[in-house]
């Protein structure tokens, strides 16, 4: 009967330490000093949507197409990764331009000013191995 006691109030304190800091969606959660507000997130796109997204300038002129996005450890902007030229994949070159230089109005991807030539004229990432 005591082994019992014993294991009923361990069982009591460790399910009052964990229950202690569950939340729901909706609520703010709070690690450290670091606060994420879900409805916020709630309202971003997935990687998975964007990569492959066609952009487009103005115009309403494709200019590029996601490759994909870049986060560095040292720069709290990602990158995305635009293929650009080239005809169904072959002859395309990679640029890399900011996320926040990107615009989503209306559910299309729009890079302001931007031309198929003006992108070209970008320096060419190349993945590293």
């Amino acid at each position: 009967m005591r082994n019992f006691m014993k294991l009923m109030t361990a069982v009591a304190v460790f399910s009052v330490t964990l229950g202690g800091q569950a939340m729901s969606q909706g609520t703010p959660q709070t690690l450290g000093l670091l606060k994420v507000d879900f409805k916020t997130v709630a309202t971003g796109y997935r990687t998975s949507k964007v990569v492959g997204s066609a952009v487009f300038n103005e115009s309403d002129q494709v200019v590029g197409k996601i490759d994909d996005l870049i986060v560095t450890p040292s720069e709290t902007v990602p990158f995305a990764v635009l293929s650009v030229g080239g005809f169904l994949g072959v002859g395309s070159k990679y640029v890399v331009v900011p996320y926040s230089a990107l615009e989503v109005r209306d559910k299309k991807i729009l890079l302001r000013d931007a031309t198929k030539e003006n992108l070209k004229s970008l320096p060419e990432f190349k993945y590293s191995n």
